[in-house]
């Protein structure tokens, strides 16, 4: 089959054995990719975690057709429509423990479908389980632009947020933020973002901030955000370092929380799937979730899809299409 490996040259195309499924784990043929920033770090031959590396196959979101089931899979079975967020994603077939799975609505088409994976149970775990929102509070997603981020207003907005207010540095991307759920759309790289924050939420901040941003907004984020509220640390598009005001994070008695999937074990990752699914599966299927597609690429034509991506002048998802 081919696969789009990272090679001692450079990430590449080449053939690799297909392999069968093993205890717990299913093959799908894979008829979509969704892209993500953590694509392009390891094409460079960063580290995600235990994964990484020359000889990787690369990618981390699909959507398919289950062509053969390992021993010990009862969920599912051979021709369900499936989708998912998991390594070795940019290939023709993707072995995979069936934790990772998730069932593909009826009428969503697999470029739809490979928008979603990565996103819903992402957000639905800073949100609702990290972030413990409860409904009529309100929520601030930093980096709202990114494909994860515009799932991230919705989903707050299907739990039952009250306001959700939404970041982006770019002014057209920012201004597109109302479509997908956004009451009040803010510019982070503006020194006044905090105090339009405060006055659309009385002086008394958000209850929730999901920041996919970190470095220099860090400390605004603990201003912004109500005391007792709660600060979910999801990605660091912004920088991985920063000065940490301890005091004020004392003063706003703020809850600050870190999650990655680059530390979870398989059970925890099943887990997680399965209340995104039990959440989100209802307002998925009805088209309360919605994800722009920017723009699809052939499967052949990943090198020039990973190039747009690192442009960062799409908003939504890059597709690639099998």
């Amino acid at each position: 089959m081919k696969a789009y490996i990272l090679t001692d040259q450079g990430p590449a195309m080449r053939e690799t054995p297909k392999v069968p499924p093993r205890q717990g784990q299913v093959s799908v043929k894979v008829e979509a990719n969704g892209l993500n920033r953590v694509d392009l770090a390891m094409a460079t031959g960063a580290l995600h975690g235990a994964r990484g590396g020359i000889g990787t196959v690369l990618g981390s979101e699909w959507s398919g057709v289950i062509d053969a089931i390992g021993p010990g899979v009862e969920a599912f079975k051979e021709g369900d429509r499936v989708m998912g967020a998991s390594a070795s994603a940019f290939a023709e077939y993707v072995v995979v423990h069936a934790a990772h799975v998730l069932p593909v609505p009826d009428a969503m088409s697999f470029e739809d479908a490979a928008c979603f994976p990565v996103g819903l149970r992402t957000m639905h775990d800073a949100i609702a389980s990290a972030g413990k929102l409860q409904p009529g509070q309100t929520v601030m997603i930093q980096g709202a632009s990114s494909g994860v981020g515009i799932l991230g207003l919705q989903i707050a907005k299907v739990l039952g947020a009250k306001a959700v207010i939404g970041s982006s540095t770019n002014a057209e991307r920012r201004a597109r933020l109302v479509e997908y759920g956004a009451d009040l759309a803010v510019d982070s790289s503006d020194d006044g973002w905090v105090d339009q924050v405060l006055e659309y939420t009385n002086a008394v901040g958000v209850d929730l901030i999901v920041d996919q941003v970190s470095g220099n907004v860090v400390n605004p984020n603990m201003r912004a955000t109500k005391i007792d509220g709660r600060i979910v640390n999801v990605g660091r598009l912004g920088g991985t370092r920063s000065e940490f005001n301890a005091d004020l994070h004392a003063l706003r008695r703020i809850h600050y929380l870190g999650v990655t999937f680059r530390t979870r074990t398989l059970d925890e990752i099943g887990e997680i799937n399965r209340l995104a699914s039990e959440a989100l599966g209802g307002p998925l299927a009805a088209g309360q979730l919605k994800m722009p597609i920017d723009e699809t690429f052939a499967f052949a034509q990943v090198e020039q899809a990973m190039g747009k991506m690192a442009r960062n002048q799409h908003f939504g998802k890059i597709i690639l299409k099998h």
